[in-house]
């Protein structure tokens, strides 16, 4: 039996260059039909952020194939940044799901060719509701665009398939065109990071986007002393809480100094004796409780501490009460790191 007789050495690393150079080529066209499309926006496009600023309904994106599936893509985009939307295929749409569509929304309808039949019932029923039309196409005189409220019309640029024909270097500039649009109606409506996380609630996303107040130890887990505790005592609170760090509280509550095992080390000498305010670093560094879980991990590693207090700033709070405590545990433990 004869098996398949592998390449050499010296045959397999210029399969390997060849491969290499093929797919830089086509990052690097579909990057050329990028800067295209960016030198192409103009009039045309500020007249669809304006509708979709102006939106009183929901933006109903649709499209086939490859196009249905970038459309899809934009409708979620624009829904998770403000702006409600949701994606129809335009096969189902002759099929009952034009019903739909309302008088309040915009449609986009994304067509390289711009003649795709699936969009035709579409285009009519939109026409006779005169719904404002957002079309996306390469074809400048296509059945999509001449029939368009906003017609959006994309660079001619090569496909970066080696036949040229995959649907490549379009759907890369038809993804970029759609993100272009929902990130100013975004900027526009004023939508913020507290907004985004009202959408976001769930993965890292909404990890990332949680308040330390949401994530903090707080009440009785809470290592807390006086500035005359005994070091002996604060020992203890500090193994028995295990954080590795205690905070010294002045008779308001507020935070006056904190202890950490370094500390412990530097005054071991004197620790049978001292008092918590004799060894404890005053001034400490703590962060407000609405600050967001992966700012407050970076400021945890920019500091090169292992956990912070949290103190209050509700409006109001004024003094600097610790109300919680962040470990760099909880955020590996939530999956931040």
């Amino acid at each position: 039996m004869t098996g398949i007789v592998p390449p050499s050495d010296e045959t397999a690393d210029k399969l390997a260059d060849e491969m290499l150079a093929h797919g830089r080529r086509v990052v690097e066209m579909e990057a050329e039909g990028l800067t295209q499309l960016a030198g192409s926006i103009g009039p045309q496009f500020v007249a669809a952020a304006k509708a979709l600023l102006n939106l009183t309904g929901r933006v109903v994106v649709s499209g086939v194939g490859k196009s249905g599936h970038v459309a899809g893509k934009i409708a979620a985009t624009l829904a998770s940044t403000g702006t409600p939307a949701f994606f129809v295929h335009a096969a189902e749409a002759a099929h009952g799901d034009m019903g739909m569509i309302s008088e309040q929304d915009v449609v986009m309808l994304i067509s390289n060719s711009g003649e795709t039949s699936e969009l035709v019932p579409i285009i009519q029923h939109v026409t006779r509701m005169r719904v404002p039309l957002i079309g996306i196409s390469s074809g400048a005189d296509s059945l999509l665009l001449r029939n368009a409220t906003v017609p959006l019309l994309l660079p001619r640029a090569d496909e970066a398939c080696p036949v040229g024909i995959a649907p490549t270097t379009s759907t890369t500039m038809t993804l970029a065109l759609g993100d272009a649009l929902a990130m100013v109606v975004m900027q526009r409506r004023g939508f913020s990071r507290d907004d985004f996380r009202l959408l976001h609630p769930g993965g890292l996303i909404g990890l990332r986007l949680m308040r330390v107040s949401e994530m903090m130890h707080r009440g009785e887990r809470l290592p807390l002393v006086g500035p005359e505790t005994s070091m002996p005592e604060v020992i203890m609170t500090m193994t028995t809480k295990s954080f590795g760090i205690a905070g010294v509280v002045d008779g308001e509550g507020s935070i006056v100094g904190v202890i950490t095992d370094g500390d412990l080390r530097r005054n071991i000498e004197r620790l049978t004796s001292a008092r918590a305010r004799h060894v404890m670093t005053v001034d400490p560094r703590v962060i407000p409780a609405s600050t967001l879980a992966e700012d407050a991990l970076k400021f945890l590693n920019a500091q090169k501490v292992t956990a912070l207090f949290v103190i209050d700033d509700a409006p109001g709070a004024g003094r600097r009460v610790p109300v919680g405590l962040v470990h760099v545990h909880d955020f590996l433990r939530l999956g931040l790191s």
